[in-house]
């Protein structure tokens, strides 16, 4: 095994469940998850000797994760336009969601319900707050941290987080009014 070979698989070994965590959390599907770690991986490979260390590498890796996870939501959308109308429908005339069936490792089978609920409302936010409150909240990321991966200044990030804890709350007693607050 050459020293790059080793290098690399000390950096997988590393890394691997940061990004698989990251990803599944962003794209809550665990077959989207392995296919946008195995791209990360195999970018970060590629690009290794283009890293220019003006981050960190941990950083470096964030933000390669999250743009293959927008680069997979953008070709899942595109393949939903072209996709036949009656298909997104089940024989009830109801839009088909996945979401409520979603299962992220960790959480225990009696918040599985909120956290799919959650994780639907995530899903609705804009592509910045999503991907700050994912860095934050589900990470567990300084807004600095979050700044540097986004590249985004601390405001920015302040203000995305902001607005999707509004938005997130604002959806979640729209669509569930029995989960509101008394």
């Amino acid at each position: 095994m050459t020293l790059e070979e080793t290098k690399f698989r000390e950096l997988y070994n590393q890394f691997n469940r940061l990004v698989y965590n990251l990803a599944l959390s962003y794209l809550q599907s665990v077959e989207d998850a392995e296919e946008v770690t195995q791209d990360v991986f195999v970018q970060i490979h590629h690009s290794l000797d283009k890293f220019e260390q003006q981050s960190s590498l941990k950083t470096w890796i964030y933000r390669i994760t999250i743009n293959k996870c927008l680069d997979n939501l953008k070709a899942k959308n595109r393949k939903k336009r072209l996709a036949f109308v009656s298909s997104l429908f089940n024989s009830s005339g109801q839009l088909v969601n996945d979401a409520v069936e979603f299962q992220h490792p960790g959480i225990i089978a009696e918040q599985k319900e909120n956290a799919a609920i959650l994780f639907q409302c995530i899903n609705e936010l804009p592509e910045n707050q999503k991907t700050a409150f994912l860095l934050s909240k589900v990470e567990g990321l300084s807004n600095g941290e979050i700044s540097e991966i986004m590249k985004a200044s601390i405001s920015s990030v302040d203000s995305y987080l902001f607005r999707a804890k509004q938005n997130l709350q604002s959806t979640l007693q729209k669509k569930y009014p029995s989960l509101r607050k008394k």
